[in-house]
């Protein structure tokens, strides 16, 4: 086992304008389950592909432990890699597949079948051991890549959107046991996804890339309630951070309602916009904030409803927010409702940093 350090890893692809990774310093501990995540071309997978040495450094470095591997051959890292595909042999069996790399490296034998059988025992594959690829299910493949990887005993895994082709139930069963594999092996491991719901849920911490540029790295709590900026805001949650520009006069305005804030908080006069989660509003008769549902999501357990804010005369002047109502929720789109602050507002500046977390009502 050993810890990762990206040393502004840059790297750039030609005929672009900017880097696919600009300057990356990141540091993970040993042991740790990291989980890159960020949306499509934000530079996640050319990171994981740096690491594993699939793809060159044009500039800074990569750790592995103590040792600069930045130029070092991928066979040579002492990683292993599961891929989106799983990258298994048709004509192979199960065990054949988990023992390749192994009956690469010239490891006897008996060494090799002590190996896949202690890492199927891990997995629950015994007995599909003697199974062809194309006799498994989805989530039985996913776990045969796993076992090739865990055969190695690398220092670090890689993981490269290994649930992507899994369906959606099969997929919330299969990252709890890959959460609970890892800790069990306490292995490094760098997982990537474009799912943050599936970052939140895995990661000990969760690196947010937008455009090659890290915008924060931490636990999936303090990505939730301290977002460092209007980006991550946006991103982290299901449903997103409602994130919405107001109008500054001296005081925030949004549709001409204020939003005041509570005392001690940010300077009224520097806010830009504000935020707020879905959970920490509620839909009230006599609340002045009004507008118009538009969609309301009964999920059984919870409602989130969605509701149209006019901001001007045009149709184009308009902000959608999600509100989380308890159920059962009476309301019909098309209804007209007023959306009240119950818990955290978030105020952002012009460059969009977040500059407080505070209480704050819509005031007519």
């Amino acid at each position: 086992m050993a810890s990762v350090t990206y040393e502004q890893a840059t790297r750039f692809y030609s005929g672009t304008e900017r880097p696919a990774v600009d300057s990356l310093d990141l540091d993970i501990v040993d042991g740790e389950l990291l989980v890159l995540v960020g949306p499509s071309g934000s530079g996640k997978s050319t990171a994981l592909r740096m690491l594993a040495g699939l793809e060159p450094l044009d500039g800074g470095d990569i750790m592995i432990g103590d040792r600069n591997v930045s130029a070092v051959r991928p066979r040579d890292r002492d990683i292993a890699m599961v891929f989106q595909n799983y990258a298994l042999y048709p004509q192979m069996t199960v065990a054949e597949n988990m023992g390749f790399a192994l009956k690469q490296q010239k490891v006897p034998k008996d060494q090799r079948r002590e190996k896949v059988l202690e890492a199927a025992k891990i997995l629950d594959l015994e007995p599909y051991l003697d199974r062809k690829p194309k006799n498994l299910s989805g989530g039985q493949r996913q776990r045969v890549a796993m076992g090739r990887a865990i055969v190695r005993d690398p220092a670090v895994f890689l993981m490269d959107e290994p649930l992507s082709n899994l369906d959606a139930k099969l997929r919330v069963q299969t990252r709890t046991q890959l959460a609970e594999l890892q800790q069990r092996l306490g292995v490094t491991t760098v997982y990537v996804t474009h799912d943050q719901v599936e970052a939140m849920t895995m990661g000990h911490r969760v690196a947010v890339l937008k455009d090659g540029i890290l915008q924060q790295c931490d636990t999936p709590g303090t990505l939730y309630h301290s977002p460092a900026n209007r980006f991550v805001a946006g991103f982290i949650g299901s449903p997103a951070m409602n994130v919405l520009d107001v109008d500054n006069d001296g005081a925030p305005r949004l549709a001409g309602v204020e939003v005041r804030l509570a005392d001690g908080g940010v300077e009224p006069a520097t806010v830009e916009a504000v935020g707020f989660r879905p959970e920490a509003a509620t839909l009230a008769d006599g609340a002045p904030l009004r507008g118009r549902i538009r969609t309301v999501e009964d999920l059984g357990s919870e409602v989130f409803v969605h509701v149209q804010i006019a901001t001007g005369d045009a149709t184009s002047e308009q902000v959608d927010v999600v509100v989380k109502m308890p159920p059962p929720f009476a309301g019909q789109p098309d209804d007209t409702v007023g959306v009240q602050l119950t818990g955290e507002l978030h105020t952002f500046d012009a460059e969009g940093t977040r500059t407080a977390t505070t209480s704050a009502q819509f005031v007519a």
